[in-house]
């Protein structure tokens, strides 16, 4: 079966260092999805700031960005692109659609 991709942007904002392991945690269920990620401590307003990049199905992307949104102080919202891949069930992406 083959399923619709796309490439996210998923920007997560994480204001409570208490919830750092329940992001961390979320983050790695949903590794397979991950192509990178970039982590920024922002010690001047005591956050950090983190960039994760998906190319995933968009249920799979809004399932992550939801759930770490509703982690107490995690704020988190998803970037999509604007065309999609088909990718077969194994993880390997395909050809284009436009």
């Amino acid at each position: 079966m083959e399923q619709e991709t796309r490439i996210a942007v998923i920007g997560i904002i994480v204001e409570d260092k208490a919830a750092v392991g329940m992001v961390n945690e979320l983050l790695h269920q949903y590794g397979e999805f991950i192509i990178g990620r970039m982590g920024l401590p922002y010690e001047k307003r005591s956050v950090n700031i983190i960039s994760v990049v998906v190319d995933a199905p968009l249920d799979k992307i809004s399932a992550l960005s939801g759930r770490l949104g509703r982690v107490p102080g995690v704020s988190a919202k998803a970037l999509y692109s604007k065309t999609g891949t088909r990718a077969s069930g194994s993880g390997g992406r395909q050809e284009s659609r436009g």
